[in-house]
């Protein structure tokens, strides 16, 4: 069986690494092209290439897919059976779509049609939805709209970030589609179609996604701080100069440091009419919202290491009282 793997991140790679083990090798693998990565701008390759250089399969990187001919010289050239896509990040054309003889599956990490499009881990953890799982459909160009093959349900858990989630999605994935791979090359599953009128789409989530606003609850804050944990993260401004004024509550000079939030605990304590107000709670530092507040359980400064929220506050007890 001739097979081409289609994915990027973490979540792709998991997948392709369990087809591997299971005798599913792809001949050829396509992914993203590296990206430049932190303050130095370095190249960083994608996960998935990383397991295509572990395992010596030849790998593919192209910044387009439509009117590509070198890439699709190279995938005629594989004769491929079929397409396996997960995570991969652009739309693939149906003319390449219907190459292979077997087609093409996605792996997706929601209920479809629940959840279309590029953040259905974020939005379900974002949402506080009870169940999540995985969905293997047929694909077609229309973005996760193919008839669905064969689907899992999957109790999510409630501390579960969204770095947790994908990974437990991965596998789950990874283990469905290596059960379905049998019957589907055999001919015995017949796709069934979408309810369109239950479809629902989520949306590209940008770095700003990520900056705190204390005008939502406690609890939504929560969620979505670990919704965002890898990435964007949940973050805030705070001041690094430890003179500030009693009377605005605002920094005398200096600069500010984005402060990231990685973990914290609801703490009820009512509609609060000071919103991002700095206090004690014994040891710990806590922020009000609009409603009860966020307990910092570990958090990251601008260019230090994570620490416990108490070990912070320890160092920097000038910011009791000040609002964020």
């Amino acid at each position: 069986m001739s097979i081409i793997f289609w994915g990027t991140p973490d979540f792709a790679a998991i997948i392709l690494e369990k087809l591997i083990k299971k005798n599913y090798r792809p001949c050829l693998i396509v992914t993203a092209p590296d990206k430049p990565k932190g303050r130095g701008y370095f190249l960083f390759s994608p996960a998935v290439k990383r397991v295509a250089l572990k395992y010596k399969i030849p790998h593919l990187q192209p910044s387009k897919i439509k009117e590509n001919k070198e890439l699709k010289d190279r995938i005629t050239a594989c004769k491929p059976d079929l397409f396996i896509v997960a995570a991969y990040g652009l739309i693939i054309p149906q003319e390449m779509l219907d190459l292979p003889a077997k087609k093409a599956i996605n792996i997706h990490p929601s209920l479809l049609p629940k959840y279309r499009g590029p953040s259905p881990i974020q939005t379900a953890i974002l949402n506080g939805d009870e169940f999540s799982g995985v969905t293997l459909i047929l694909m077609t160009e229309k973005m996760d709209a193919g008839p669905i093959i064969k689907y899992e349900k999957f109790l999510l858990g409630r501390d579960f970030t969204g770095q947790v989630l994908s990974n437990e999605l991965a596998n789950l994935g990874a283990d469905l589609l290596i059960k379905t791979l049998p019957l589907w090359i055999d001919g015995k599953i017949k796709p069934l179609p979408q309810d369109e009128l239950k479809a629902s789409y989520t949306k590209i989530i940008k770095k700003e996604d990520g900056l705190l606003d204390f005008n939502k609850s406690a609890e939504e804050i929560e969620k979505q701080i670990r919704a965002f944990y890898s990435w964007p993260s949940v973050y805030t401004k705070i001041p690094v100069n430890k003179k500030i004024s009693a009377q605005s509550g605002s920094a005398l000079g200096g600069k500010n440091k984005i402060l990231k939030i990685l973990e914290a605990e609801v703490l009820l304590t009512g509609e609060n009419k000071k919103k991002g107000l700095v206090f004690q709670k014994e040891k710990e530092m806590a922020i009000t919202c609009s409603k009860n507040s966020l307990l910092l359980k570990k958090i990251q400064l601008e260019g230090k290491k994570g620490m416990d929220g108490a070990s912070f506050l320890n160092g920097h007890r000038y910011l009791i009282g000040f609002i964020i």
